[in-house]
């Protein structure tokens, strides 16, 4: 009798489904709703604005709010980078996480945690405004909004107690004798979040800037589902929720302003390069020099400095008519890294008209040199450094000199960047409300005159007239004279003006001097940043320029 029953039960149980299957699709196609009207079209603009969020909810912020900026080139940029940029940055989480998970490991007595897959797929996150900020400090303050819906590829596998579980952002879900492996799938990942991105201290060293700070002008919003086996969790009623409010609650007790998170990417001492010490160098003399001059020997002088600066090489005087010149001068050069500095010394012949020639060259490593110990050197003059060329084998000549490293006391190392370059106070008695300004007349180059080259600088300020000394035939003049005016106000609006004037050195009424350019300079700059030191084209000169240092010190 029971047989008979399961066998009509499950008849029944057919023959419903199919009845019920056959009645849906017949009321479905033969059934339609009569209450249907055709949608009414409007243009966008006659729409208020709250239509328009609603209609459209991913309204880029540069449309929305006049201070942010479009950045179309940056999405554009990380598309096609995108492939590279998630190897970098999964390498650098990978190495910055798994320090952290080593070190705390042990608490929970798990034997090991790894990454057996770490990317972040194929979908790029996207920029849609920046707002940047303009501070009157050394930093450069962004604000971009982010928005990434991706579709990542984590694996990781923990390990206790001989056990074995493995959470992977994949499909896939398994069960093992040897290991237990319990496998989630983590989909439809979105983030959108608002950071401020700080870029301080600004250095003048590649990538110039020293740290990154980030942190979150607002609470992140992440959004995603996890699947196990086949089942979406965040469709538990509460859990969704929970989760993104522990989600939000944790990340902004981290990082929500004023909050940050904090990145080294430079030391600040080695990026800004501080003066460690000062190398004295003594130019001695050069013996046994070829001739350069079709009619006579050569005019030698020395330029010296020293690598990785960019600072304007420092000159001997011209010896004329000389294989074997002595010059006996002594020059001092702030030395930032000794380790991989080295000085370079390059002698050439002086020409009134053209090209000064190379005679020769040489290069001595800060690191072979003994601190606080005087060195005396014979270098032998080569044309290049390339070890290998053969032309470094005929003989140019020698140059004889004296080098000493003094390395800076702790007590004088200057303490920062900023400090390096303080200007000092004005001396007791500056008028209040005003101040000194000093001018430094380091050098000119390329001046030349038509009948005569012996430069000197004259400074022409409210009336009053300097002058420095006078430098005879030598179309680059050295001279390092500094002059200073006593003001009792800020010259804001007022000009400095500088010429470069040759004398003849003969007796005569013909050509006495002639002027070889000039320069205005507007002293707005030097009150407003304390000190500047800069390079001049000099006018009516074909290619002269001067380098001139101007200070504003008060008190």
């Amino acid at each position: 009798m029971g047989f008979f029953s399961t066998i009509l039960g499950f008849c029944g149980f057919g023959v419903g489904i199919s009845i019920g299957l056959v009645a849906g699709y017949f009321l479905f196609i033969y059934f339609q709703p009569s209450d249907v009207q055709d949608p009414v079209l409007r243009p966008l603009v006659e729409q208020d604005s709250e239509t328009l969020q609603r209609m459209l909810p991913e309204i880029p912020l540069w449309v929305k709010n006049p201070d942010y900026d479009r950045v179309d080139w940056l999405n554009k940029f990380i598309e096609y980078m995108w492939p590279y940029l998630d190897k970098a940055i999964c390498k650098t989480a990978k190495n910055i996480a798994e320090p952290i998970i080593a070190e705390q490991i042990p608490k929970y007595k798990i034997e090991s945690v790894e990454f057996e897959a770490l990317t972040l797929g194929s979908l790029p996150p996207t920029f849609q405004g920046m707002k940047v900020y303009v501070t009157d400090e050394k930093e450069l303050i962004m604000e971009p909004c982010l928005k990434w819906a991706g579709n990542p590829n984590v694996t990781v596998a923990v390990k206790a107690f001989g056990l074995k579980a493995t959470v992977q952002v994949t499909s896939l879900f398994s069960l093992s004798n040897e290991d237990f492996q319990l496998i989630e799938r983590v989909v439809d990942m979105q983030v959108f979040a608002a950071p401020r991105i700080t870029l301080k201290p600004l250095v003048p060293t590649f990538p110039c800037f020293s740290k990154i700070y980030v942190s979150l002008m607002d609470k992140p919003h992440v959004d995603f589902g996890l699947k196990l086996i086949g089942a979406d969790l965040m469709s538990i009623p509460g859990l969704y929720r929970f989760v993104q409010e522990l989600i939000k609650d944790q990340v902004a007790k981290m990082y929500l302003w004023p909050q940050t998170l904090e990145v080294p990417i430079l030391d600040p001492a080695k990026a800004f390069k501080r003066p460690v010490g000062i190398l004295n160098v003594k130019v001695v003399r050069a013996m046994k020099l070829k001739k350069k001059d079709l009619l006579g020997a050569s005019d030698p002088y020395v330029k010296l400095k020293l690598t990785e600066e960019k600072l304007p090489a420092k000159k001997t005087s011209v010896k004329h008519k000389n294989l074997n010149p002595e010059w006996n001068e002594e020059f001092s050069i702030v030395v930032k890294d000794p380790q991989s500095q080295a000085l370079e010394l390059r002698v050439y012949d002086w020409e009134q008209i053209g090209k000064h020639d190379k005679m020769g060259m040489n290069v001595v490593p800060l690191k072979e040199l003994t601190p606080d110990e005087p060195k005396l050197m014979t270098l032998d003059l080569l044309k290049n450094m390339d070890l290998n060329d053969v032309q470094n084998e005929k003989s140019r000549g020698q140059l004889v000199v004296e080098l000493t490293y003094k390395p800076f006391k702790e007590e004088e190392l200057p303490k920062g960047f900023d400090e390096a370059k303080t200007v000092q106070k004005a001396p007791d008695g500056t008028p209040a409300g005003g101040g000194v300004l000093v001018i430094i007349v380091h050098e000119a180059q390329d001046v030349e005159g038509k009948h005569h080259t012996n430069p000197y600088a004259r400074i022409l300020f409210r009336g009053e007239e300097k002058k420095t000394k006078h430098v005879k035939k030598n179309r680059d003049p050295r001279w390092e004279e500094e002059f200073s005016f006593v003001l009792d106000e800020p010259p804001i609006n007022e000009r400095l003006h500088v010429e470069v004037v040759s004398s003849s050195s003969r007796m005569g009424l013909l050509h006495p001097k002639e002027s070889l350019g000039y320069v205005d300079i507007s002293l707005s700059d030097v009150v407003s940043n304390k000190r500047i030191n800069e390079k001049y084209h000099l006018i009516d000169s074909k290619n002269g320029r001067i380098q001139i240092e101007l200070q504003w010190k008060t008190s």
